[in-house]
């Protein structure tokens, strides 16, 4: 009977870990829903701000964007699994969408406001999505 009572404190003691780690992942949406919202910043300031000057100030505040998030990221307590595939997944779909942007940008729709508005809603989408999936996955 003692062993069976040390299983179950044992169950009970990784379930109570378990709904800890679960419930202090929200972070991961919040980072996601930032990272969508910049898109719809950078995008347009990159398709429509052209020269040296347009180039510098959108990589230099994208750099302080991907830091920031980067060190916020690193500092959360819990990273449950699947994270790792789960992110690679949806940066790798928001770097097909920005590459398809900025080659449609330079050479088939210069200067064009519905197409940098269109653009940055499509790079927003994958992290928009996933935070999407992830609240609703924590709740």
């Amino acid at each position: 009977m003692d062993a069976r009572a040390d299983a179950a404190a044992s169950l009970k003691d990784m379930a109570r870990i378990e709904a800890t780690a679960r419930g202090r992942s929200g972070w991961y949406a919040a980072y996601l829903w930032v990272f969508a919202g910049w898109q719809l910043v950078l995008v347009p300031t990159v398709v429509l701000w052209h020269g040296r000057t347009g180039t510098l100030v959108s990589t230099l505040a994208n750099a302080l964007v991907v830091v920031g998030l980067s060190l916020f990221a690193i500092r959360q307590p819990v990273v449950p699994r699947g994270y790792g595939g789960r992110h690679l997944r949806v940066i790798g779909g928001w770097a097909v969408a920005y590459l398809l942007t900025l080659a449609l940008a330079f050479t088939a729709f210069p200067d064009s406001v519905v197409f940098a508005v269109a653009a940055a809603l499509g790079c927003a989408l994958p992290a928009a999505w996933a935070a999407w999936r992830e609240g609703r996955r924590a709740a």
